[in-house]
């Protein structure tokens, strides 16, 4: 009598972890690859779990199983949340998922997105377990200094643009490492802060969503992504603090105190500068100042929108709002403004959404659609701001020292 083959998933990189009563079984997968889709098929038809977990949030397995998730969207709200940033990693992830898909003939996470399906076919339970990539964005761009959020948004911008085919060393590498790590390039690797919130830090958190399955669950197959294999296993297996714990910690976002402690400095020497030119050289000396700071500030906000080809008002209200920095409230800038009104009077229609991940990929395509030329007028009108106060700063501080 000869033993029945083993299941061909098995053939995949695996780990099994047993822990209060549940089996885990951990399952490697490429996220480029077809033989991952049909290990997930194999491993789900054989019957031997009850539940299916994968390496998505929500937002992610809308925009692999629902095309038209884009065009949903309410673009005046996520500018109003201060979501813009988010938007524009989720807008990152997608532009480059759609090249791997035009060179490779398969769409990237295709094994997540068939792992979901398969299950609901069956009637399985399907947990959701990796944090949502904004949040993973907002914490990577938290622990990194001014040169290296610079550094991450150029890449990132670089993403967009790009349209030369993927090298076959980075593809290699992507079927052995994980897609986010990917969309952020080499900078991922040359980076602590980043590489810990990208992967060292999803591996913890996926380990406590999975210890959190609900009562019932038995036998739980994970489908992840071949670099969080390891990582992943470990803490299933080790890790003593509780998950609700390990999540509240590492779904905690907290601003980017540093730099707007920077701003707040900046904006209070300024004040004082021109408060010493008042009482130094009087009243004709202070109103002077006073003017080059607002035709400084509101020149360079105007400019930012301007080059954004923003609407009219849009320049307008930039133009006005920048001279009243320091009176102005935490978060609102004059981005926020020209965005807003750019979305008001020119309002993205449905096609514009539907559009953006294939127009996100040319400079042209940025300003022919409407979606992304208000994200233009956000990020431009607000670089041209912050510009505007650091050459006032400088050009009141040599008035003062002539």
């Amino acid at each position: 009598m000869t033993d029945s083959p083993a299941p061909a998933w098995r053939s995949q990189p695996h780990a099994i972890v047993e822990r209060d009563g549940v089996r885990y079984t951990l399952l490697g997968t490429a996220h480029v690859s077809q033989s991952s889709v049909d290990a997930v098929d194999d491993a789900i038809a054989s019957g031997g779990f009850d539940t299916v977990a994968v390496e998505l949030d929500q937002s992610r397995l809308q925009a692999l199983t629902d095309p038209d998730a884009l065009a949903k969207l309410d673009l005046v709200q996520v500018i109003r949340k201060g979501k813009v940033a988010m938007f524009a990693a989720n807008l990152a992830l997608a532009s480059y998922q759609r090249r791997l898909a035009e060179q490779l003939g398969i769409e990237p996470g295709a094994e997540l997105k068939r792992a979901v399906s398969a299950a609901r076919e069956r009637d399985l339970r399907v947990e959701l377990i990796d944090r949502e990539v904004g949040l993973t964005f907002r914490r990577a761009s938290s622990s990194l200094g001014f040169f290296g959020k610079l550094k991450l948004a150029s890449g990132l911008v670089a993403g967009l643009l790009s349209s030369e085919q993927m090298e076959e060393e980075e593809i290699e590498k992507l079927k052995e490492g994980d897609i986010l790590e990917s969309t952020f390039g080499e900078f991922a690797q040359s980076s602590p802060a980043l590489y810990e919130s990208v992967i060292a830090e999803r591996d913890r958190y996926m380990a406590a969503r999975l210890r959190q399955v609900p009562a019932g669950s038995k036998e739980v197959l994970a489908v992840v992504g071949a670099g969080h294999l390891a990582g992943l296993a470990r803490h299933l297996a080790e890790e003593t603090q509780a998950p609700v714990e390990i999540r509240a910690r590492l779904e905690d976002a907290p601003p980017p105190r540093g730099m707007r402690w920077i701003g707040t400095v900046i904006t209070l020497l300024i004040l004082a500068m021109i408060a010493w030119g008042f009482w130094q050289g009087g009243a004709d000396v202070g109103r002077q100042l006073v003017l080059e700071w607002a035709l400084i500030t509101a020149g360079g906000a105007a400019l930012g929108t301007i080059l954004a080809a923003g609407h009219p008002l849009g320049v307008i209200a930039a133009a006005i709002s920048a001279p009243l920095k320091p009176f102005r409230p935490p978060g609102v800038s004059p981005g926020l403004f020209s965005a807003l009104i750019e979305a008001h009077f020119r309002k993205p229609a449905y096609g514009d959404f539907l559009a953006l991940r294939d127009d996100a990929g040319s400079l042209r395509g940025w300003y022919r659609n409407r979606v992304s030329r208000t994200l233009l007028n956000f990020i431009l009108t607000n670089l041209g701001s912050s510009a505007g106060v650091w050459v006032a700063g400088l050009r009141i501080a040599g008035q003062l020292m002539a």
